[in-house]
C-alpha cells in the first residue's frame, strides 16, 4: 500500500514537473512580432555608430575604417539578409493576401531595397583608401545619413503599426508556427540562442581591447563615447560570430 502511494506520488510529481517545464517553455517563447522588434535593437545600435562616424567625418577627426566596415557587414548579414528576409517572405505576403496595410507594405519593401543600395555604398567606402579622400568621405557620410533617416521612421512604422496588426490576419496556429519557424531560421544561421549569445557577448566585451578602437580626446564627449564603444564591442563580437557561422 505504502509502495503504491509512493509510486502514485512520484508519478504525480513527475507530471507536475513536466507541466511546469512546458509552462516555462511557453513563457520563454517569443512571438513573431516580438522577435522582429527585439532584432530592431541591433539596428538601433548600428545607427548609433553611423551617427558617431558622421560626426567624426564632419569634424575632420580620425575615423578608423574597421568598426564602420564591421557595422555595415552586420547590417548586410543580420538586418538585410536575415531580418528583412523574414519580413518579406513571411509577413508582407500575408498582409497583401489579407488586403491589409498594403500601401504601407509596399513602402516598407521599397525602403528595404533602398537601404540595401545605401549599404552597398557604405561597405564600398568604409576603407582606409576612401577615408583619405575628401569626396569619398563626404559620400560615405551621406550614405550613412540617408540610411539613418530612412530606418528611424521605417522601424517605427513596423513596431507600432505593422507588427501589432499581424496577429489579426493569421490564425492562432499559424501565428505560433511562424514563431517556431523564425527560431529555427535564427538557430540555423547564427547558432542556438544566437541573439541572446550576442547580448551576453556584449556584456563580456566591456573590458576588451575593442574599447580602445576610437579613443576620444574631448572630455565633453566622454560619457557618450563610453556608450558608443560598448556598441562597437558588440559590432566586432557580432561580426566575428556571424563570420564564423557562415564560413
Amino acid at each position: 500500500m505504502a509502495g503504491g502511494i509512493f509510486i502514485a506520488a512520484s508519478g504525480l510529481a513527475g507530471a507536475v514537473n513536466a507541466f511546469a517545464k512546458v509552462e516555462e517553455k511557453k513563457n520563454e517563447e517569443v512571438s513573431p512580432p516580438e522577435d522582429l522588434m527585439r532584432e530592431h535593437g541591433v539596428l538601433k545600435r548600428i545607427l548609433l555608430i553611423y551617427g558617431e562616424a558622421i560626426r567624426r567625418i564632419e569634424a575632420e577627426q580620425d575615423l578608423p575604417p574597421e568598426p564602420l566596415a564591421e557595422s555595415a557587414k552586420i547590417i548586410r548579414q543580420f538586418v538585410e539578409d536575415y531580418h528583412e528576409k523574414l519580413e518579406e517572405d513571411f509577413l508582407f505576403p500575408r498582409f497583401k493576401k489579407a488586403n491589409k496595410l498594403v500601401d504601407l507594405v509596399d513602402v516598407l519593401l521599397q525602403q528595404h531595397q533602398a537601404g540595401r543600395r545605401l549599404t552597398d555604398i557604405t561597405m564600398r567606402l568604409a576603407t582606409n583608401q576612401a577615408l583619405k579622400n575628401a569626396d569619398d568621405r563626404r559620400k560615405l557620410a551621406d550614405s550613412m545619413l540617408q540610411f539613418i533617416r530612412l530606418y528611424n521612421p521605417h522601424e517605427a512604422r513596423e513596431d507600432t503599426v505593422l507588427f501589432p496588426a499581424f496577429h489579426g490576419i493569421v490564425s492562432a496556429h499559424e501565428f505560433d508556427s511562424l514563431g517556431e519557424d523564425f527560431e529555427k531560421k535564427e538557430d540555423e544561421l547564427f547558432g542556438d540562442d544566437g541573439f541572446f549569445k550576442l547580448s551576453i557577448a556584449l556584456r563580456k566585451s566591456k573590458r576588451s581591447s575593442a574599447f580602445m578602437i576610437w579613443p576620444n580626446s574631448h572630455q565633453k564627449h566622454e560619457e557618450n563615447q563610453s556608450s558608443l564603444l560598448s556598441e562597437i564591442a558588440l559590432v566586432l563580437v557580432c561580426s566575428n560570430h556571424v563570420a564564423g557561422i557562415r564560413d
